[in-house]
């Protein structure tokens, strides 16, 4: 027992439960529920499920444990590789990133629930995730990350937050990892559970600032089975740069934001941000920051590295996530100024960083990626080519029913494997539905922005094509559009014209010839 891990479990009575990694053994047996803390890859737990890992992989004779993971958003690569490749995962839920996982869930050896984060959290306390013939299923073990154990016993997060507080709160026995490798992060969270309906209060959050919580989280003693020392998972490398594309992304949508502030339809401090990960949401963070727009507020999952410049340079005033996905370098930089930013960020559960109560009273501007976009503005963000599943909804679903501006930003176009431009991210038809046309209002990429609010379907489909589809499909796009208009119309059912027959054209043409450029309707 380290003097640092003693110092961090501050509770004498919960001292008694610090043992080794290897002591946890005996509890992972037969067919198991399991649920670990982590969120986009940040502060997940590695020690306390490498002594059954370790025993699969060495003892022929071992009984190997199956499990069924509810891990909160793509939270553990690592531990869900091993676990994977040992055929030691029947189900998976929700939002994954893990390729060991995702190969399994599309050949058809795990299951995989795809739930909106804010379902997620509520069925895991409900027990209807894994639900067999009526029956709730429990959650068995749940292994959290802590940065500290107050004197009373309560469990202060790390740099992510998730679904902790719900895990603990459904799990029959939970394991703490104590990270020592993070300074203890009290103070930084507002951790509150909303009650289950019908008895649920409103949640009294106005501002990106305002806390209606606590800073660490309940902790039965009775359910901890073990606490044992460790690290976080690996915290993910900088961002991918940005590029000529993304960067015009950028521009488009700032273009956009004065627009509206000019005509009055946006305070010029904009509406809280919510803002996806990956190249393209990172350059409109950076395209914030060198705009005019100050004092903005923050209202999103994850946090990456631009906005720390954001915050302080004051561009952005105050930031409300989920999850710190900082690369290394960024994270010990916010350590260092720790008195700084605890003043300016607040991490909460998943629960409160989705609800679409909140979402919809602040007013969030939300901004996400997609696999591709029809037409009329239905949105697939999960399946390629309608069944190839990626990573799963996520949190997406939540914040574009629910936002005051639901922006959809992509590529016009993606390489296939023999043409550079062989796949067009507008297409007549989405092969899979996450997002309704009812839910869209801006469609972005780098060819330009269509502004789909308060037009008919066939209004929506000239403007995506003319303003956002790559130049050598717009032709195409336009004449299956003039086609099918003209058929529906005579039909008599042309109010957002379709051809059965002709609507996936594009798709097969790919996966025929690895382009979607249809030579004729």
């Amino acid at each position: 027992m380290s003097s640092k891990l003693l110092s961090r479990v501050r509770c004498k009575y919960l001292r008694n439960k610090i043992i080794e990694p290897s002591s946890l053994l005996s509890n992972f047996q037969g067919h198991q529920t399991i649920g670990w803390s982590g969120f986009t890859g940040v502060d997940y737990p590695l020690q306390s499920l490498e002594p059954v890992i370790n025993e699969v992989r060495s003892n022929g004779s071992f009984a190997r444990p199956v499990f069924d993971l509810r891990v909160c958003s793509s939270g553990g690569t690592v531990t869900e590789l091993a676990l994977s490749e040992l055929g030691m995962v029947r189900s998976r839920s929700p939002y994954q990133v893990s390729k060991s996982i995702n190969k399994g869930l599309n050949n058809g050896k795990i299951d995989f629930h795809d739930h909106s984060l804010i379902d997620f959290a509520e069925q895991l306390t409900s027990g209807h995730l894994g639900a067999k013939d009526g029956k709730p299923q429990s959650l068995n073990i749940a292994i959290v990350e802590a940065t500290e154990i107050t004197e009373e016993g309560d469990l202060v997060p790390g740099a992510s937050v998730g679904v902790t507080p719900e895990l603990i709160q459904a799990a029959e026995k939970v394991i703490v990892e104590m990270n020592t490798n993070s300074p203890s992060l009290q103070g930084i969270h507002d951790l509150y559970v909303p009650t289950s309906p019908p008895y649920r209060r409103p949640l009294n959050v106005c501002t990106s600032k305002d806390r209606i919580g606590k800073t660490a989280i309940p902790l039965d003693p009775r359910k901890v089975v073990g606490i044992v020392e460790g690290s976080h998972g690996k915290f993910p490398t900088r961002t991918e740069p940005g590029n000529s594309s993304t960067k015009s992304i950028s521009h488009h949508i700032i273009d956009f934001f004065k627009h509206e502030t000019h005509r009055g339809r946006l305070p010029n401090n904009l509406h809280p941000i919510q803002s996806g990960i990956g190249a393209i949401a990172n350059s409109v963070v950076e395209g914030l920051g060198n705009s005019s727009f100050r004092n903005l507020q923050v209202w999103t999952e994850v946090l990456q590295d631009a906005f720390l410049d954001l915050l302080k340079s004051g561009t952005v005033q105050y930031a409300s996530s989920m999850s710190l996905r900082f690369s290394p370098q960024e994270l010990e930089n916010f350590y260092r100024e720790w008195d700084f930013y605890k003043e300016r960020v607040t991490l909460r559960p998943q629960a409160i960083t989705n609800s679409p109560e909140i979402i919809r009273r602040l007013g969030c501007i939300s901004l996400n990626t997609p696999v591709e976009v029809d037409l009329y503005g239905h949105v697939n963000s999960t399946c390629v080519m309608g069944s190839r599943m990626l990573n799963g909804i996520g949190g997406s679903g939540d914040f574009m029913r629910n936002a005051k501006l639901s922006i959809m930003h992509t590529p016009s176009v993606r390489p296939s494997k023999t043409d550079p431009t062989g796949i067009s991210t507008i297409v007549p038809k989405v092969t899979h539905v996450d997002h309704t046309e009812h839910d869209i209002d801006i469609v972005v990429t780098e060819q330009g922005l269509a502004d789909l609010r308060g037009l008919s379907p066939r209004e929506r489909a000239i403007k995506v094509i003319k303003n956002c589809a790559h130049p050598v499909y717009r032709p195409i796009l336009m004449d299956y559009f003039t086609l099918a208009e003209s058929a529906c119309l005579k039909r008599k059912m042309g109010h957002e014209p379709v051809l059965l027959d002709k609507a996936f054209n594009m798709h097969t043409s790919f996966l025929e010839k690895g382009s979607m450029k249809v030579s004729s309707w």
